[in-house]
Parts: structure tokens; sequence; C-alpha cells
């Protein structure tokens, strides 16, 4: 593929004041709701840039995991004009339409024995589909090509490793430079639900590399505190894109982190339930798969607890954005649930999370809480948008050369 210089792309932390990151969580269908977050942020940034505005134009990184690392894809992904494949309000539309396609709900009186039945010997879905279509949209298209730096995790069941796909470490780990489609289709495959993937990548040497991967929700459900690890590797790799910032200068990151929601802490479990639990029961219990479900949640939160707690003792809460709803019920708070009606309400939880105060991690109870007297998702994600715009523009006006994009060959390899 042939790469074009683009005046949009962003230019490195060198000329700025800030580092600029966008993690997306992993939650299966409900992407719709950080989906719908995604539309409202881009909207405010065309309304201060104008229409060309796209979101790959701000962040230095952007992370997603499982359903966020398909949306990170999607947003970073070069069409042949050398600007994003997707737009932030394409994201919900594909949702809507490929969803019901990717998990199909069967209908009947014994659909709920047949489905148990059938995630005991293999996965719930064959995935046949999103392969299909996460092939088709992404293509041939490597991670070395993206429009900024991507950082999606996967984990290697072979290995009992977790895989960074990063365009950081592509740099020194060629056999990385796997296609991303790929990539998302192994970040994808939830345990139970979908089934793992296995690839083989080539250096230019001609040395095989081959991955057999899950879900990146096993190591990272939220890939914030992976992208800022990212950061520092190669601030102490000496990378002069971010010269001169420091390894431990975490107060010049700006950090927008965005879950797929969670069911309330009530609602599926509680001690008595677990306490007579054995094998069966914590794989598989009334549809649900609890173990999943636990690490799952548990990694995305002690990320936002470790983040929430450092920017607070760097008093720069105000340059750290958590949207997250912890309240979900019901079908809304499963990963798979497709039917049109469940689509609506995911939609609508979005929206309707624009309107609440922001939260923040309680250092003593480790609970997320409202800020008293605090603005709303909507209102801080208007206060992000100027924040990024301005550091765009204090970029560009510092910046020595024009944005020159990566020179790679059409097998996707750097040059």
């Amino acid at each position: 593929m042939e790469r074009r210089s683009s005046s949009f792309e962003i230019h490195p932390p060198t000329y700025g004041k800030l580092i600029t990151i966008l993690s997306i969580d992993g939650g299966g269908i409900r992407g719709i709701i950080p989906a719908t977050i995604l539309t409202y942020l881009e909207a405010q940034l065309k309304e201060l840039d104008g229409d060309d505005a796209r979101l790959a134009d701000y962040f230095d990184i952007m992370a997603g995991t499982s359903t966020g690392g398909l949306m990170t894809a999607m947003l970073a992904t070069p069409n042949k004009d050398r600007r994003p494949l997707y737009k932030a309000e394409d994201i919900t539309p594909f949702y809507l339409e490929h969803g019901p396609k990717i998990f199909p709900q069967k209908r009947g009186m014994f659909t709920g024995l047949f489905t148990q039945m059938k995630m005991l010997m293999g996965p719930k879905y064959d995935g046949k589909y999103l392969h299909g279509i996460i092939k088709e949209k992404l293509g041939d298209i490597h991670i070395s090509q993206t429009l900024t730096n991507i950082v999606i995790p996967t984990f290697d069941i072979k290995s009992l490793q977790p895989i960074i796909f990063s365009t950081f470490e592509v740099k020194e780990r060629p056999f990385l430079n796997a296609k991303l489609s790929d990539i998302c289709i192994s970040t994808s495959a939830a345990p139970t639900y979908l089934p793992a993937h296995t690839f083989s990548t080539k250096d230019k040497d001609g040395n095989t590399r081959e991955f057999n991967l899950i879900d990146g929700g096993v190591a990272a459900n939220n890939p914030t505190l992976v992208a800022t690890t990212q950061v520092t590797k190669e601030i102490f790799a000496a990378n002069q894109d971010f010269f001169p910032i420091k390894p431990m200068d975490f107060g010049r990151f700006l950090v927008i982190s965005l879950g797929t929601g969670s069911a309330k802490i009530e609602e599926k479990y509680n001690g008595k339930m677990a306490a007579k639990w054995g094998l069966m029961s914590w794989l598989l219990n009334d549809g649900s798969t609890p173990l999943i479900d636990v690490f799952s949640q548990s990694s995305a939160d002690i990320v936002d607890l470790h983040l929430s707690v450092l920017f607070q003792a760097l008093h720069s809460e105000d340059k750290y954005l958590r949207i997250q709803d912890d309240t979900l019920s019901g079908t809304i708070a499963s990963v798979d649930v497709s039917t049109k009606e469940n689509l609506e309400n995911l939609v609508n939880t979005g929206k309707n999370l624009l309107k609440q105060t922001v939260s923040r991690v309680n250092m003593e109870t480790g609970c997320s809480e409202p800020i008293q007297n605090g603005e709303t998702n909507e209102l801080a994600l208007t206060r992000f948008a100027k924040l990024l715009s301005d550091e765009k523009k204090l970029r560009e006006s510092k910046s020595p050369r024009p944005t020159t994009p990566k020179d790679v060959s059409s097998s996707g390899q750097e040059r």
C-alpha cells in the first residue's frame, strides 16, 4: 500500500505539552456504549476544527481490547486517501447492522438448555461472520500502517503469555507486524463465546512466528495502563518523539478511558451463591460465565483505581476522564444479546451516560462515585475536546516540518 503525506496526521508530543491517550474497554455488543461517547467527542472536535476532524488526528495512542480493539482499528485504519476508514459516527451503525449476525439469537422453548449444552462442548458462536466482516473491512492493512499509534492486547493460550500488538513494539519486534484483521479477530476471541485464532507472521528475513490467541480481556480488559506503559518504554528507549519528556512525567498525560458498562454489584452473583459453586457453575451459570465476568471486570476496575489514584496524587485529575456505567441490569449487561430492543437500549444507555455526572474512584472505598458539584460527562468531553484541539494546534505551530507518515512497503513492513 502506498502511503501519502497528510497534513491531518498528529505531530509528535515533543512539540507540545501533553501525551494524549484514548482507551476503550472490551465488552462485546456493549461496545455500542463507548461508540456513542466517541461520536459525541468527535462531533465536538468538528465544531472546533472543521468537518474533516477525526479522532486519530488528536491522539498519540489509541488502545482497545476486544470490541474496543476493533473500534480502535476502525478509527485508525487509513482509506485510500490516508484518512480514517471510519468516522466515530459510523461505528454505532456498524454494530447495529452486523451485531445480530455476529451474535445470532436463537428462539424457542429449549433455547436456553441448548445454548448451555453447546457452550459446554465448544464456543457459543462459530465466529465465521465476525471473521469475514473484519477481513472485508480491514483488508490487508498491517498494524504498522495505522494513522496513529495503536495498542491492542491479546493473550497467547499456547505460551500462556499476553501478546501486546503495538505500533511501538513493531519497530523492535517485526514479527508483531500482523494484519489488523488477525489482531482484531484474536483480541475478540472471548473464551466460551468465540473460537481462538491461530495465524503466523514473517519478518524481513523470512522467519515465521505462530500465534495462538484469545481475547485480550484475559490480560487487560481495560488497556489504559498498557498504553501508558508503552509510552514509558519509548521514553526509556530515547524515542525522539517524546524528547524531553521524562519517564515518570505522568503529569503530561491526557487520558480518556471508556468502559463498556457492567452489571450492578448485586445484580448477578453473591457470596451465598458462589459458596455452592463447583467447576461447572463457575464456568456456566444461568447462561452466563461467572469466571469470565470476574476476571474481565476486576482487571478493568483495578486499572481505573490505579490511574485515578495516580492522577489525584499528581493533582492532574482534570486530565484523566473515565466514563463507565456500572448500573446495567438484565440483558443490557450481556456481551452478546443482539436483539433489536437490546441494541436500542445500549444506544440509549450511551446517550444517558453523557448526561450523568463524572465519577471518580474513592480512594478509601475503591468505589466509583459521582463528583460533588462536578461536570457531566458531556461537559467533560467538551472540555477535553478543547484541550485536544489546542494541543494539536500548538504542535503544528512548533514543528519545523510537515507531518510525514512512515514509509511502508506494500507488505506492511516499515522501511
